[in-house]
């Protein structure tokens, strides 16, 4: 009110409802001879300070509202955001982290699952080579008892040769003690084949 005009409220801030109904209250106030003046006489009230303490009521409730309680109510709910953003998140995790668990678990099952296939299969191939060992050891064996048969087979056969040749000699020489004739190569031939003939039999 510089120069003798009441300031105009900003563009940019809306009438109030409270506002107008306030300024026609201060209004009806300020005619002369109103019902209100007459009221305010009664009570002794001085009418002009009511209009002003009013206005000044008023514009005070205008700022608080537009600087201070607009900005808290703002930030409020901006807090209420935020805690909702992070109770969503809270329950967003403690989803991934039960999600996670079962998935652990599933593969901890499948783990198992495998390395019981696994240790399976070892013993499995264990056995398999087991097995195959003692298949080479049994056929080595059996090959090392033939292997002495034989040689025990041969060494019995050129025993017995020696000892049919040692008899034959021996027989021949009691035949000429006994008989006391030289016996021909012919005689000493016949005498071992028949001495022969009768061992092996």
């Amino acid at each position: 009110m510089l120069d003798g005009r009441p300031r105009a409220l900003p563009q940019s801030v809306p009438p109030d409802p409270i506002f107008l109904k306030m300024s026609h209250v201060a209004l009806l106030a300020a005619a002369e001879g109103g019902p209100v003046e007459q009221i305010a006489k009664t009570f002794g009230a001085n009418v002009p300070a009511l209009v002003a303490n009013t206005i000044s009521f008023v514009l005070v409730a205008l700022i608080l509202k537009k600087w201070a309680v607009g900005p808290i109510q703002k930030a409020l709910e901006e807090r209420r955001a935020v805690i909702a953003q992070g109770l969503a998140d809270a329950a967003k995790a403690k989803d991934d982290l039960a999600s996670a668990q079962c998935r652990a678990e599933e593969l901890l099952a499948e783990v198992g699952v495998q390395s019981a296939k696994a240790l399976e299969e070892a013993r499995a191939a264990a056995a398999r080579v087991a097995e195959a060992e003692t298949r080479k050891a049994v056929a080595a064996a059996e090959e090392i008892v033939t292997k002495a048969r034989q040689a025990n087979e041969a060494e019995l056969d050129r025993l017995k040769a020696e000892l049919q040749k040692e008899f034959g000699r021996l027989v021949v020489a009691a035949s000429l003690e006994v008989t006391g004739k030289i016996l021909t190569l012919d005689d000493q031939k016949r005498l071992a084949e028949e001495t022969q003939r009768q061992l092996a039999a």
